[in-house]
């Protein structure tokens, strides 16, 4: 069961800790003291004030929808982003994109489009209803939803756990899983009431382990010994894989490559599933945290993904309770203050955010200014939305 060191776990900051008390976690910090300074509030304040403003003014479609063409997912993701932020669901914005989302509500209790992303939109509509959910007025919907993303898992049936594939779950269900999609599926089943000994949850992190560039007991796959630096990567193939055929994934050995995003989100994920900070897969992944810790890039991807990556960093990071990181050179970092400034460089004068890279649709202003917007609300004490617990 999960230990009871976090005072309302659905919606804001971790206030379990009593006054200045300090806990390492490796290279990492957590502390009580205010998380950034006054100055760093004002300009958060300020690019939150610019980001939430682009997209009631030129984000938002006539109908609610933000980016209708690619599906629910980025009108749930933009309205998250919103609600996150300290709008609520009169708020004429996120009123009228609530309504646009409820129009992606199927029978089956999933919230998608055409059914190719079935797993991907349903969850981050959950993230949203939830958000929106204070009245209850989303609860039939939400338990609906939830049903409905379990049964997409590997592992609710037949498939048997040695199986490399177990408890994770891709795009539309069907197909290989992800990492990703999987680490969604387990904040929104955590976020919407699931306990971290939720038998999907467990089964998650069978798949999110072996995900994990580290041979353990938990990790008997054939890429497990191949890189051993702690860090996650996509998706696991179940044959043998050539190398020479994308080195950016895989190296010469047959490894396949860490990078950012993933290695936040297997933290968060395993966090959320009731490892601490002693299980070997947690230290590992604290351990390719600090040696690979950056606000300019996705580590082991660039510039791509890297809107993506500001959320699952900063999303890993509170869920695990961490406010300063030393790095690998011995310099420490408020990681609150270091994205913040960067996510202030970057924003454009009309207040949204997008990416020159176009990996991932994040040249897309909606896409870019909803995941800034939400790894921004990590940064606030105030208006902080994880669900997880500090590992102990």
């Amino acid at each position: 069961m999960r230990k009871e060191v976090i005072v309302n776990i659905s919606r804001r900051i971790f206030v379990g800790f009593t006054p200045c008390l300090l806990m390492t976690f490796g290279s990492l910090a957590v502390a009580a003291d205010p998380p950034i300074s006054n100055d760093a509030h004002k300009k958060l304040d300020e690019i939150v004030g610019k980001g939430l403003k682009y997209l009631e003014t030129k984000g938002q479609a006539d109908d609610g929808s933000f980016t209708a063409q690619a599906g629910p997912g980025l009108t749930a993701l933009a309205l998250t982003g919103a609600l996150r932020n300290g709008k609520t669901v009169d708020d004429p914005v996120v009123a009228k994109g609530l309504k646009a989302l409820e129009g992606f509500v199927k029978p089956d209790g999933g919230i998608y489009g055409n059914g190719r992303l079935r797993n991907y939109e349903t969850c981050v509509a959950m993230l949203c209803f939830k958000e929106a959910n204070a009245d209850g007025r989303y609860n039939e919907l939400l338990k609906k939803a939830r049903a409905f993303v379990t049964g997409l898992q590997y592992g609710d049936g037949e498939m048997k756990q040695d199986d490399v594939w177990f408890g994770g779950v891709g795009y539309g269900g069907a197909g290989r899983p992800d990492m990703s999609n999987t680490g969604y599926l387990v904040e929104a089943l955590v976020e919407t009431g699931s306990e971290a000994d939720d038998e999907a949850i467990q089964r998650a992190l069978v798949f999110i382990s072996r995900c994990q560039n580290l041979s353990s007991k938990y990790n008997t796959t054939q890429f497990a010994d191949k890189v051993e630096d702690g860090g996650f990567f996509y998706e696991i193939p179940r044959e043998k894989i050539d190398p020479s055929t994308s080195p950016e994934r895989y190296t010469e050995n047959g490894g396949i490559r860490s990078y950012g995003s993933m290695t936040y989100a297997g933290l968060k994920s395993m966090i959320y599933a009731g490892l601490t900070k002693d299980d070997p897969r947690v230290k590992a992944a604290t351990d390719w945290v600090t040696k690979n810790y950056s606000v300019e890039k996705n580590p082991g991807m660039g510039s791509a993904g890297l809107f993506y990556y500001y959320h699952t960093f900063a999303a890993g990071l509170c869920t695990a309770g961490v406010d300063e990181l030393t790095d690998a050179e011995g310099n420490k970092h408020n990681w609150r203050e270091d994205l913040i400034n960067e996510l202030a460089e970057r924003q454009n004068d009309d207040g949204s955010w997008a990416n020159e890279n176009g990996r991932w649709f994040e040249n897309d202003k909606n896409l870019a200014t909803a995941f800034a917007l939400m790894a921004l609300s990590y940064c606030d004490a105030d208006q902080k939305p994880a669900a997880g617990q500090t590992p102990q």
